[in-house]
């Protein structure tokens, strides 16, 4: 079992930065590879970045690219996501995800296996 927990969101100005965090428990953590979603109202889950196992490579979603940056430190069992230059159609509820076996792709919600249970990002013109 793996649980989920993410920090960090909150009300920004367009043109601001928040940075999330993702806590996550089990003790092969290491071996994850995780993602970030995110879900606007109305909207399906959308994939935002995912890193790889071994943080070697990292894949984000191209209105991302350039603004937002996943990393991870798997001493401590985290993962961010660095959000700058936001927009207000970057407003969504974000959430961690852990890929605990290899699925062959990143980008698709089905592909991970746990989420947490997500924290809004809300971003004002």
């Amino acid at each position: 079992q793996v649980q989920l927990v993410e920090s960090g969101g909150g009300l920004v100005q367009a043109g601001g930065s928040l940075r999330l965090s993702c806590a996550a428990s089990g003790r092969t953590f290491r071996t994850y590879a995780m993602g970030w979603f995110r879900q606007a109202p109305g909207n399906e889950r959308r994939f935002v970045a995912a890193i790889a196992w071994d943080g070697g490579r990292t894949y984000y979603t191209g209105s991302v690219k350039g603004r937002f940056a996943i990393s991870r430190d798997s001493a401590k069992s985290m993962v961010y996501l660095q959000m700058n230059s936001l927009n207000p159609e970057d407003t969504a509820v974000y959430y961690c995800a852990a890929q605990v076996d290899a699925r062959g792709t990143y980008y698709s919600a089905g592909a991970y296996n746990y989420w947490g249970q997500g924290t809004q990002v809300t971003v004002s013109s």
